[in-house]
């Protein structure tokens, strides 16, 4: 009904919307994330540890080939940095291309677990046994059947890895759905594909995010674990020589440099996937509604 003077009345429009003041940009949030108390505890725990670390190692003259103290080895990871850092760049393309192949690897199979019952249980056993088996036993053969493309059989180690999580998580997920959403969909004649798309896909959304964070993690560990086993050298040589070299020839300072580089690089890859999953989920999932309270 259109607004008259007698009952002074509003139309409302959308230009003219309320906007709600709790609700605000993408940015402040993050800003208020970095700032909060998660955040900062952590921090100041680690600052005293590395304080204390370097008390240690002061007050006990312990050897640099013993145990550097951390001043010293951010000393030596800004002076080797060039030839650290291509090394790391390395395992990270490692890491992402085994990354992406557990991705969409472990998604299609979630999915075909979750279409027929007798498939899950006849295949997901042999998905445990995969995870089961150590990867440093099981390298060396697949580095000598793929003799020639060294980084595709870092790349498969990494992946065998980083699979079992995303198709764990996710299987879970496409399980978990509502059944009175269910029975809805079947009430009004839903195909299997639309059941798929519309209501399990987006149900098993924070299951899949979870074993994304797993599986990132797990992917960088898989490519470090392969490039020991292969102990490639060169120009394509990851982190893991690095470190291999640096232990071999007593450079510990070098090794602990390396070692920083690649904690720092999981830290990364787990912090960018928890914003990812906070991004996607941050306006309808419970685990990332921001609560008033």
């Amino acid at each position: 009904m259109l607004p008259t003077p007698e009952n002074n009345s509003v139309v409302p429009n959308d230009r003219n919307a309320v906007v709600n003041p709790s609700q605000k940009p993408i940015g402040v949030a993050w800003l208020k994330k970095l700032v909060s108390p998660d955040v900062i505890a952590p921090v100041v725990v680690g600052i005293l540890v590395i304080l204390i670390w370097e008390i240690f190692v002061w007050v006990t003259k312990m050897p640099p080939y013993l145990l550097p103290g951390p001043f010293l080895v951010f000393q030596t990871l800004i002076g080797d940095w060039n030839e650290l850092f291509p090394s790391l760049m390395i395992t990270l393309q490692i890491t992402i291309a085994a990354f992406v192949a557990a991705v969409v690897s472990g998604l299609l199979v979630a999915i075909l677990f979750t279409q027929n019952k007798w498939i899950e249980r006849s295949l997901f056993p042999y998905a445990v046994i995969l995870q089961t088996t150590p990867i440093v036993a099981i390298a060396p053969l697949i580095i000598i059947w793929l003799r020639n493309n060294t980084f595709a059989a870092l790349v498969v180690c990494a992946w065998i890895v980083a699979f079992f999580p995303i198709v764990s998580n996710t299987t879970l997920g496409l399980n978990s759905v509502d059944h009175n959403l269910s029975n809805v969909f079947q009430l009004y004649k839903a195909s299997r594909w639309q059941t798929l798309l519309y209501l399990r896909l987006p149900s098993a959304l924070p299951y899949f995010l979870g074993g994304l964070r797993i599986s990132g993690g797990l992917a960088l560990i898989g490519a470090v674990v392969a490039e020991f086993v292969a102990g490639t050298g060169g120009a394509r040589s990851g982190i893991a020589y690095q470190i291999l070299m640096a232990s071999y020839n007593l450079q510990i300072p070098r090794m602990f440099a390396a070692l920083l580089m690649t904690t720092s690089l999981g830290v990364i890859i787990f912090v960018g996937l928890t914003f990812l999953s906070d991004f996607l989920l941050r306006n309808w999932h419970e685990s990332a509604v921001k609560k008033e309270n």
